[in-house]
């Protein structure tokens, strides 16, 4: 299922991914970034035709910015119109002032909506970058699917969403959280499996062209970089050199395009010269001996 939406995977990832919809739990992908953990949402999303809602988390995630909101402005014209007479049903706007008609749904809440098509797929991504205080409170939505709103209530999904969960393990996510997900490492892939990643996503690319960038990325992360280029760089990369008409790798050409998968000058500057040269041929020699 994966595979017919250009997601290429490992069979342990296929099978916790499976499971994960079987016994409908949460599933919880760890890794660096730019492995395909985010990927895998749309993947699934696009291969079942289901809504994707993603929540993207940041430093400073509450409750009320993931789940819900007043509309404040709205709420003030009715109450307005109310006390002016304008209204004809003034009352009715007094007491329903904290009604479904004014609440702007956020990711979490839309997630336990009905949705055509069977229940949404979604995605909190990068979970990492949140506090401890918002990991307490997704306890209850990843437990019960619900989540609470004191001026309504709780609010039940009908049919438990897919959940996906990210982190790229800036820092570690609380033991009660994992405990409710099924859990799997997303490391970076081996020559052959990259190799897959980049046919099936830029699928123009030349085979001689595709196996020297992969051969040449599996070298770039052995050296010692602040930040290793992952799978979403490697596919960056060959479409800038698809789009310089480029048939072969060279130090010029690497040298030239080194934004498109260093993302921190320290580590360009380190690959200039003759360190960039080495590693070709190094990339090179390992492809004749495959």
């Amino acid at each position: 299922m994966l595979a017919h939406e250009d997601y290429v995977c490992g069979r342990a990832l296929a099978t916790v991914t499976f499971l994960a919809l079987k016994l409908q739990r949460p599933l919880f992908l760890e890794g660096e970034p730019g492995t395909g953990k985010t990927e895998i949402a749309k993947a699934i999303a696009a291969a079942l035709g289901r809504r994707l809602i993603r929540l993207q988390c940041y430093e400073g995630l509450d409750a009320a910015s993931a789940v819900y909101e007043w509309n404040f402005a709205a709420q003030m014209v009715a109450i307005r119109a109310a006390e002016t007479g304008q209204s004809a049903n003034g009352t009715a706007l007094r007491t329903e002032v904290f009604g479904p008609d004014f609440l702007i749904e956020r990711p979490l809440l839309q997630a336990m909506r009905a949705q055509d098509g069977g229940a949404p797929v979604l995605l909190i991504d990068e979970i990492d970058r949140t506090d401890e205080p918002f990991e307490a409170f997704l306890l209850e939505a990843l437990s019960d699917y619900q989540v609470t709103i004191p001026e309504l209530g709780t609010i039940a999904a009908p049919e438990p969403p897919i959940v996906i969960l990210t982190s790229n393990r800036t820092r570690e996510v609380h033991d009660a959280l994992k405990r409710r997900c099924l859990y799997h490492w997303v490391g970076y892939p081996d020559f052959t499996r990259e190799l897959e990643i980049l046919n099936a996503r830029v699928p123009e690319a030349s085979t001689q062209l595709s196996r020297e960038i992969v051969s040449f990325v599996q070298r770039l992360r052995g050296e010692d970089l602040f930040k290793r280029p992952g799978v979403a760089e490697t596919i960056d990369w060959a479409k800038c050199l698809l789009a310089l008409d480029v048939l072969t790798l060279s130090p010029e050409v690497i040298a030239d395009t080194l934004g498109a998968i260093l993302k921190y000058q320290d580590d360009i500057a380190q690959l200039q010269g003759l360190e960039t040269r080495k590693i070709l041929d190094d990339a090179r020699k390992s492809l004749e001996q495959a």
